[in-house]
């Protein structure tokens, strides 16, 4: 065989190498991104089943659940937009006159309300209205629209001006257990709880000046929980949770 034909053959040896190689290469390569991707899949899945409270199993359906059970309890915005998750759940106890509370609230929620005595002529102010089932806000809301409709107003004016008052069933703060109705024997106590419930972790939750981006007319009685520090700012900034939230996520 000449030099030529010797130099064709290996030069057609190493292509074929080459070649043989390159597949491998190939194939390999296919072989970890494949591992990657499926990786990344079941780690995804993985996540999605474990988010949440860590003492329950509940499944989350829909991303709405995943985003509301990946914030903190405290801080879950529940408003005329956003409603009460499907799969919220609480554990609820006594703070007297029938009225029951998310427990995790108990302890700050009696401390403020045993400290605002001396601005309540001595006297220890009542929850009026803690945790409401969706059906005792439907009751409410029923009983509102019909105050208005006796009033006069069509139907439809008189929902509008009921959901200013009181929230839509699934709306309402309410239901989520960290909400309180304060009475108290004088509006002094009232004035009182504005300028000292976030030392508690209290918010004054529907300031007059906020309606717009709350959906709901003030209401001096209103308290929702949302912890110190939360409450601190929000107390200290003159905003609403809303705007709490939305600065936070910027």
């Amino acid at each position: 065989m000449d030099k030529r034909n010797v130099r064709n053959v290996r030069r057609r040896k190493h292509l074929r190498q080459r070649r043989c190689i390159q597949y491998v290469a190939g194939v390999l390569l296919c072989c970890i991104m494949a591992v990657i991707f499926y990786s990344g899949f079941f780690m995804g899945c993985s996540w999605g089943k474990t988010i949440g409270p860590e003492d329950t199993d509940m499944a989350l359906d829909t991303w709405e659940d995943t985003v509301c059970y990946n914030a903190q309890w405290n801080l879950i915005l529940v408003n005329s937009w956003n409603p009460v998750p499907d799969h919220y759940e609480v554990n609820l106890v006594d703070v007297g006159g029938g009225e029951r509370v998310d427990q995790r609230i108990y302890d700050p929620l009696m401390e403020m309300l045993e400290d605002a005595r001396e601005a309540n002529w001595g006297q220890l102010p009542i929850v009026v209205s803690g945790y409401r089932t969706k059906e005792r806000q439907q009751q409410l809301y029923e009983e509102k629209i019909a105050v208005y409709r006796k009033q006069g107003y069509l139907e439809q004016e008189a929902e509008e001006l009921a959901q200013q008052w009181v929230a839509v069933p699934g709306y309402s703060e309410h239901q989520l257990g960290v909400a309180v109705d304060i009475n108290g024997a004088t509006y002094d106590l009232y004035l009182w709880l504005q300028e000292n419930s976030y030392r508690y972790g209290f918010i004054f939750r529907y300031p007059g000046n906020k309606t717009e981006r709350t959906g709901i007319a003030e209401e001096v009685w209103h308290y929702r929980y949302v912890g110190v520090e939360a409450a601190t700012e929000i107390f200290e900034q003159g905003i609403c949770l809303e705007e709490y939230l939305e600065n936070r996520n910027l």
